[in-house]
Formats: structure tokens, C-alpha cells, sequence
């Protein structure tokens, strides 16, 4: 049995790197699907011909999620194309630049920290009445931050903050779980370790530093955008399940819990 058919999912930064490949499999899935993306028209508009194959519904449009009237706006667009929400993937992220704590200044700390965190805690804020409303008539509902590996160990040189918004995620999903577990709605996060051909990795890491990496992970390889988009629609398709407040992590073994 499909649980993710007809089933109606927002993806954040979900037109390129590992947001591209989540909303293709979640569409593959049988979700219908809407897409925010800031800049990659031209990734959200490659999905259109995969949604009509699959013959589900799909629509996309850029917005600013560093503010709270951009993520209300976003989430009442999708909502309103849907019909509502079951399913809430949290994506948007980025580490912005690689600078040390003598080099980060307040504006660079909230900047990082409003695009990882508070992106996360605004979109779900105003998803949360839509995902109750799916909980109470459609069976539960389903949220997926993601996080990162870095937000377990504190990542490479020049990472700070950016691995502090990563960790800070992983603690909000605990949290917001608990708060929001009454109310049918689950939430979890992924947290990926190196993931290659991503922009992320192309723009922040060299390749000398992705082969050190790789040579300490067990599974021999680099990670995928289609290894993580494969757990956030096994957790999406939780919704009506028993795990929550749950991270799992995407890495080939180099971190273990």
C-alpha cells in the first residue's frame, strides 16, 4: 500500500540538489507536490513534465524565507494549489561562507541563522493549522527538517555557525515533536554527512577535503541527492506512524549515535 498517495507536500528549496531530487521522489510517490526555490526557476520548471507523466498535481513559486511574511505567503499559496497540507519538508539552507568566530560578526550570525533556523521555525509555524487539519481528517500528518552531519559534530574549518543552525535543528525537531505528537503530526530530521554534486559541497568543500572524507567513511563513497531524498519519503510516509523526534542519519557510517 501507498501511503503517500494523494497525499499533499511542500518542499522547501526544492529545485535543486537534494530539494530537486526529494520533490521528484515525493512525486513519484504519488504526492502532489508544490516547490519553493529562491532562484532555480529553471530546476522547478523541470519538474512540470514529470508531474503531468505521473498525473499529479504540481506547482512552484520563489520567495524569501528569511522573512516571517514571506514563509506566511508561501505556505498560503501552496496551501490554497493543494487544498491543505499533510506533508512538510523543511529544506532551505545554506552554510553562506566559511568564516571562523573572530571573522563571524553579529550580522553574519544572524544571516546563517535566520536562512538554517529560523527559515525552519517560520515555515512550520505557519504549516502547523494546515497539518493539524490534516491530522484530525486525513489520518496525521508529517514534517522533515533537514539537518546536517555537521549538526552533530561541528563540521569542518569555517562551519561554526552554520553547524550550530544544523545542531539547533536537530533539537527543534525533538521539541517541536513533543509539542505537536497530541496533535497527529510528527516531525523528524535527516542528517546528511557528504553529499557530492550538490552545490553545497561544489561551492564549500575542495576536492582534497571530500576525499579525506571519504576515505575515512566505511561504505567507501560520497553520498547521493537521491541516497537523502529516499529517507525524507520514508519519513514523510510516517504521517500516520510511530516514529517522531527521530533524526536519522545519511553519512555511509562515518558518525554513529
Amino acid at each position: 500500500m501507498n501511503k503517500l498517495l494523494g497525499k499533499r507536500a511542500l518542499v522547501t528549496a526544492g529545485a535543486q540538489g537534494i530539494g530537486l531530487a526529494i520533490s521528484r521522489q515525493l512525486l513519484a510517490a504519488g504526492c502532489d507536490v508544490f516547490v519553493h526555490y529562491r532562484s532555480s526557476a529553471e530546476g522547478a520548471r523541470s519538474l512540470e513534465p514529470v508531474a503531468a507523466q505521473l498525473g499529479r498535481r504540481y506547482a512552484h513559486a520563489s520567495g524569501d524565507l528569511t522573512s516571517t511574511e514571506g514563509c506566511d505567503q508561501l505556505v498560503a499559496t501552496a496551501t490554497a494549489f493543494l487544498g491543505g497540507l499533510d506533508v512538510l519538508i523543511n529544506n532551505a539552507g545554506s552554510l553562506v561562507a566559511r568564516k571562523s568566530l573572530a571573522e563571524a560578526d553579529d550580522d553574519f550570525w544572524a544571516e546563517v541563522m535566520s536562512l538554517n533556523l529560523g527559515s525552519t521555525r517560520r515555515i512550520s509555524k505557519a504549516a502547523t493549522p494546515h497539518l493539524i487539519a490534516a491530522a484530525n481528517t486525513r489520518g496525521g500528518a508529517s514534517i522533515v527538517n533537514l539537518s546536517s552531519l555537521a549538526g552533530r559534530k561541528g563540521g569542518h574549518a569555517g562551519s561554526l555557525v552554520y553547524s550550530t543552525a544544523k545542531g539547533a535543528i536537530l533539537t527543534f525537531t525533538r521539541s517541536l515533536a513533543s509539542e505537536l505528537g497530541p496533535q497527529g503530526i510528527r516531525v523528524n530530521a535527516l542528517a546528511p554527512g557528504l553529499i557530492l554534486g550538490t552545490s553545497f559541497h561544489t561551492t564549500h568543500t575542495t576536492k582534497q577535503s571530500a576525499d579525506a572524507t571519504i576515505a575515512g567513511i566505511p561504505l567507501g563513497r560520497g553520498g547521493s541527492a537521491e541516497d537523502v531524498a529516499r529517507a525524507a519519503v520514508f519519513l514523510a510516509s510516517e504521517y500516520d506512524g510511530f516514529i517522531t523526534g527521530a533524526t536519522l542519519d545519511i553519512n555511509g557510517g562515518v558518525y554513529g549515535c
